[in-house]
This record gives structure tokens, sequence and C-alpha cells, in this order.
């Protein structure tokens, strides 16, 4: 992560809607911390804007006239990398550009309120200055820049006698990790449950995208489902927490509702913590690149009660935050660079 400089975070608000514009520029000015340096209502001034002041950060909608948000921001990336924070109604269509937006080096995604957007949005305005500033911190050149060597090869699955976990949890520049290693994994491989911080609504496009790549069946979790070999769950994102209960010789999916843990809802800290108590010494996980600490505790959680654990390494990381905090914690057995994260995984959990 990079360091901030001493003063206000200086932010571009780019919105096709005068009113989001001005709930969202008055919210976030009255943030000491913060600057709204401008606005534009597309992405065309707002490309002049860019050039001109070099803002920090890029609140950017995701539908709007003449060109689409996601195209504008590969454009902006390639050029003048900059975080940018997703502030968008997420349509059926919207979800799709939302997680392309994501996998091109988004920083974060926030969903515009359906209805009742004039009363709405300012409640929200707490959180999304949180991320604002959050976001600043992103060294957004690393996305998509971050040179990996070939996956190593991953032999099948030997059948073990007791049944085998494998928890994944990550967050920012985990759209790109989770996107090259999951094919990786082999179709027979214990079953894979994921927290990836995103919005409500995209995880299901996430998944489907993992599904295309994978040979694993990859599918957004539902409450109460199976975790099976060959099956690779993804937590829905925004409502409920996910974990995971032992159910006889099965392991299945349990959605609750619950406070945000680390901002976070599903959490990854939740999940491992859960894969702990339920699988022991049969689970294996690992952190991968994100902001924060979440996922540091139930990391080290699952470490104590006999699992194996392994965190991305910073050169690989887009941010060294999450796996760092597990890492300085001592929740993981090794640190290591992504692409020999399947691998370790896979053999961890082959027959005792």
């Amino acid at each position: 992560m990079s360091a901030l400089p001493n003063r206000p975070v200086r932010v571009l608000v780019i919105d096709d809607s005068a009113l989001v514009r001005k709930v969202l520029a008055d919210g976030l000015s009255r943030d000491p911390e913060i600057e709204v340096v401008g606005q534009a209502n597309d992405p065309y001034r707002a490309r002049d804007l860019l050039v001109d002041l070099r803002p920090d950060v890029v609140t950017l909608d995701v539908e709007m006239p003449r060109m689409d948000g996601v195209t504008f921001l590969k454009q902006y990336m390639r050029a003048i990398p900059t975080p940018t924070v997703m502030i968008s109604s997420f349509t059926q269509q919207g979800k799709g550009v939302t997680l392309e937006a994501l996998a091109a080096g988004a920083v974060d995604a926030i969903a515009k309120p359906s209805i009742g957007l004039v009363d709405q949005l300012p409640n929200m305005l707490s959180d999304i200055c949180r991320r604002v500033k959050d976001a600043a911190r992103v060294d957004v050149s690393r996305f998509g820049r971050i040179r990996l060597r070939p996956l190593e090869k991953v032999a099948p699955v030997v059948e073990a006698a007791c049944p085998k976990l494998i928890a994944i949890g990550a967050s920012t520049g985990g759209v790109e990790a989770l996107s090259h290693i999951m094919p990786a994994f082999p179709a027979n491989s214990s079953g894979i449950v994921v927290v990836q911080h995103m919005p409500a609504g995209v995880t299901s496009k996430f998944a489907e995208r993992l599904n295309g790549m994978s040979a694993m069946r990859v599918k957004e979790a539902e409450d109460g489902e199976r975790v099976c070999k060959g099956l690779v769950l993804v937590a829905p994102g925004g409502a409920k927490h996910m974990t995971v209960v032992r159910s006889g010789c099965d392991y299945r999916i349990v959605l609750a509702d619950g406070p945000e843990v680390n901002f976070s809802r599903p959490a990854v800290d939740v999940l491992f913590n859960s894969v702990a108590q339920a699988a022991g010494r049969h689970a294996a996980a690992a952190l991968l690149t994100g902001m924060g600490r979440d996922g540091a505790e139930g990391l080290l959680a699952i470490r104590n009660a006999g699992g194996r654990t392994f965190v991305q390494d910073e050169e690989t990381s887009v941010v060294y935050g999450m796996p760092k905090a597990a890492s300085d914690l001592g929740a993981a057995e090794a640190v290591v660079a992504l692409q020999k994260i399947p691998g370790l995984l896979t053999r961890a959990i082959k027959r005792d």
C-alpha cells in the first residue's frame, strides 16, 4: 500500500446525475480529510479533469451516456492509473459491468440505493468516505502488472478418509488473483469456500466467471447447501455472513445476519473461524491480497486448530494488507507467491 501525503485526499466525482454528484460532493467535502477537486457528468469531461487535476481518487458511475464507466476506467488506468471507487446502481447489466470494472482495477464498488436515493445516500456517506480514503492508499499501478509465473501443476486429489475443506479469503485485487488460481484446482478437489469482498449481486456474476474458467464447478453459495467434492461456493456479497457447519460427514453452508466484521459482510474472519471449528485439522486455508486485516484472526484460528495455512506474498499482491496482518500474527505457516497456492492447498488436504 502506498503512503498518503500529509494533505486531504483529492477526489474527482463522476456521475451523469447532477443530484448524485451534489450529494456525493457535499458529503465527501464534510470530511476534513477529503477535498472534492472536481465533478464531471460524462467520461469525456472527466478525461480532461483527470489530466488537469490528477486526483488521488475517482468515484465513478457504471452506467453513463456516450461511454460506459468500465470502458472509461480501462482507458485511464492505462494512461493515468488512479484509485477508483465505483458507485452505481447495480442493475442486471450493471452487475456484470461492475465485475468487469473490479477486474480492470477498480479498488472498490458501492451500490447506490435502488429506491429513495435522495433519502438513503446521505446515510451511506460515512462508509463512502472511509472507503474513498482507503482507496487512496492503494498503488493501482500494480493491477495487471504483477508478473506471475506459470501455475504449478496440481495432481488429482486422493480421497481422504475424513472430509477435507479448503477456504480462501480475498479483497482488493482478489478478482484478478482468484481468476488466476482457480483453473489450477483439479475437478475432483475437495470442496472450496470463498469470501471475496464484493457488493451484493456482483458475486453471482463473479462465480459465473470463475465457473467458465475452472475444472471445478463454481457457484454462489446458498443457505443449507452441502459443500462437496468438485464444488466451489462463493459467499453472496452484501447482506449476510457465510459460515460452515459440520453435519455428520458433511459440511454445510449457513448464511446468517450479523453486524459487519472488519467493515465487511460477509467477512473472511467469520468464515475462517467457522472452518476452524467445523473442520479443524482437516482444513487448509489461504488469505490473498486485500486491504485491512480481515481474515488474519480467522486464519490463526485454523492454524491453532491444526489446519494448514498460507498467505500470498507481497510481490504478487496488489495490496499486501490482509496477508501481512496474518503473517504478523503468526497465522501463516508459509508466505508464498500466488501461483504456488493451489498446489499447496491441494497437497495439504490429501490423505493424512
